[in-house]
């Protein structure tokens, strides 16, 4: 994502040309991170010859089909299975305490 944005800026700075890989390099690297060589020239590659508008409207595309939305619950459940599912709500909240740990990773890591 960082070589993406990296790469966007660079275009909105000057829209007629393509950006180059110095640009993007010294965009990325004025945060303090290493740029990959590798990785540049492949987006370089897939980006190759598209603007800003032509970017976004396929990144759109692609968003709109991911499916974004919960599975609406079962209608009329009978009480007997709302008693039984208590239970094993309340083994999942357990399970859903013990995986809050961040196993060494922070948010801002």
């Amino acid at each position: 994502m960082r070589y993406i944005a990296a790469y966007l800026l660079a275009q909105l700075a000057n829209p007629e040309a393509t950006p180059s890989n110095d640009a993007i390099t010294k965009i990325i690297s004025s945060v303090g991170i290493e740029v990959d060589a590798d990785r540049l020239s492949q987006l370089q590659a897939a980006l190759e010859g598209k603007g800003i508008n032509e970017l976004i409207a396929e990144g759109q595309s692609k968003l709109a089909s991911v499916p974004s939305g919960g599975a609406a619950p079962a209608a009329g459940a009978a009480a007997g299975g709302a008693a039984a599912a208590a239970p094993a709500a309340e083994e999942k909240e357990e399970e859903e305490e013990d995986s809050d740990e961040d196993m060494g990773f922070g948010l801002f890591d």
